[in-house]
């Protein structure tokens, strides 16, 4: 915070080093909000001369005035002045220098606090709306990924050892319906956004005959909020939009942890672009992950930005306090961390290269085959439990003898069941991911038709609001 110093001593040219004017200002992250703002103005000052409140010359002297505020801001060429605090103050100072005495009507049967509450729902939707976007972006890189390998089997983890084999698709169609449900949850939280507070005044109404009702129509809300004290002071859905944040935020996180492992040497599944890594400062041979791992690290600060925003909220009594000048930095960055770090998965997915042959390998190996074989004993009359029983010691016995359960005789896997015939060769990989032919299972058949109803799902996904 430029400017701020704190403590009471002298500084060495004998003036005091205190100086707390900068303590208040906001302008330096809320002047992102002028859009919103001039666009609140605008519909406030034409609803004014409707009304018969100010003169209607007046209010289009204002709204080309604040037309031409919005015109400076974009060219760079806006004289903004911290000493006036806020992005507020700074536009109606500049609004009355260019229009004189007549910029001051318009502030006129509205307060700073329901102002500024509708600044929030205004830029609230539109950046709901553009995060949406950027998860159906994602979605469809998810889909390109799958339907791209759409035969290839993988080994599928439980506590991240291998243990049975499922398609690389049905994979990706498993974060497709993590975004699939983050998607639900910005909607859920646009409807509850979309409530127009301005007509409120500080906390109690105004004493102006206003039509809330026309204001809203211009800005596009669907209602107008019905209790003045609860409209200025409430926040509930930024604490909603930081909430869906954190979950997309986690699940994307899951999704980095899987692509650093993948990438590994260890696991060899995928290589990512040089675009996607980067090197190592003393080891030459290191392509590191690190736009995953930040990804990964990035979700905590997220998640932080939820628990101030809870926190600053837990404690303020109606109406208003300056308490809530706090509740945008975080809500910023939490936008921006998610906004970037969708794009940067889509770019990462679009990118990446599938070892495939490798992974195909790997997926009837080290047992993963073992339920399966519990399930063909079962098939022939032995209770799940004891054959649950025999596939456990027979594993016991080829990790004793070094072997795999596909290097075994019939006469070997007999020695634990008499039950086990030559159609134990039958049972692979392929059959395994094949026999799971049921709702949501990883059978070709069952992914073929997840696929397209994903791909269905997006295509009818207009998000229109």
């Amino acid at each position: 915070m430029a400017g701020f110093i704190l403590g009471s001593r002298s500084g060495e040219t004998g003036h005091p080093v205190n100086d707390f004017s900068s303590y208040t200002v906001s302008i330096h992250y809320d002047r992102r909000l002028y859009r919103q703002d001039i666009a609140g103005s605008i519909a406030h000052a034409r609803m004014l001369a409707r009304q018969g409140i100010i003169p209607a010359e007046d209010a289009e002297t204002i709204v080309s005035g604040l037309k031409s505020v919005e015109r400076e801001i974009e060219a760079g060429e806006f004289p903004w002045d911290p000493s006036l605090e806020d992005l507020h103050m700074n536009i109606e100072r500049r609004l009355t220098e260019m229009v004189g005495s007549i910029g001051g009507r318009l502030h006129t049967g509205r307060s700073r606090n329901d102002q500024i509450a509708l600044d929030m729902r205004l830029y609230t939707r539109e950046i709901i709306r553009e995060t949406i976007s950027e998860i159906r972006g994602l979605q469809r890189v998810l889909l390109d990924l799958a339907e791209k390998h759409q035969d290839l089997l993988m080994p599928g983890y439980t506590h991240l050892q291998r243990a049975q084999p499922v398609l690389f698709a049905h994979h990706m169609l498993a974060y497709f319906e993590m975004f699939q449900r983050d998607a639900g949850r910005f909607r859920d939280c646009y409807r509850r956004t979309d409530v127009l507070p301005l007509g409120s005044g500080a906390l109690a109404g105004v004493p102006y005959p206003t039509d809330r009702e026309f204001v809203a129509r211009e800005l596009g809300f669907t209602s107008i909020s019905p209790n003045s004290m609860d409209a200025v002071s409430d926040r509930d859905f930024l604490l909603e939009y930081e909430a869906a944040a954190s979950v997309c935020m986690m699940h994307l996180s899951r999704f980095s942890e899987e692509i650093v492992i993948w990438s590994s040497r260890e696991f060899d599944f995928i290589r990512l672009s040089d675009e996607f890594t980067t090197g190592s400062s003393i080891m030459p041979q290191k392509r590191n992950p690190d736009f995953a791992e930040l990804a990964r690290g990035k979700t905590g600060r997220v998640y932080g930005h939820l628990m101030a925003l809870l926190t600053l909220m837990k404690g303020l009594p109606l109406t208003y306090n300056r308490d809530l000048q706090e509740d945008k930095e975080g809500f910023f960055d939490s936008v921006d961390t998610l906004l970037t770090t969708l794009k940067v998965f889509q770019g990462m997915l679009s990118e990446v290269n599938v070892n495939r042959e490798h992974v195909a390998r790997l997926a009837g190996e080290s047992y993963m085959l073992a339920t399966d074989l519990a399930d063909y004993l079962v098939g022939k009359g032995v209770p799940f439990r004891e054959a649950h029983g025999v596939m456990r010691r027979l594993c016991a016995h080829c990790e004793q003898e070094g072997k795999e359960l596909q290097d075994l005789s019939v006469d070997e896997y007999r020695q634990f069941s008499e039950q086990f015939d030559e159609g134990v060769y039958e049972i692979t990989a392929l059959a395994s991911v094949t026999a799971r032919d049921n709702p949501g299972g990883t059978a070709p058949n069952r992914v073929a038709d997840g696929l397209r109803q994903a791909r269905e799902t997006l295509e009818a996904a207009t998000d229109d609001f």
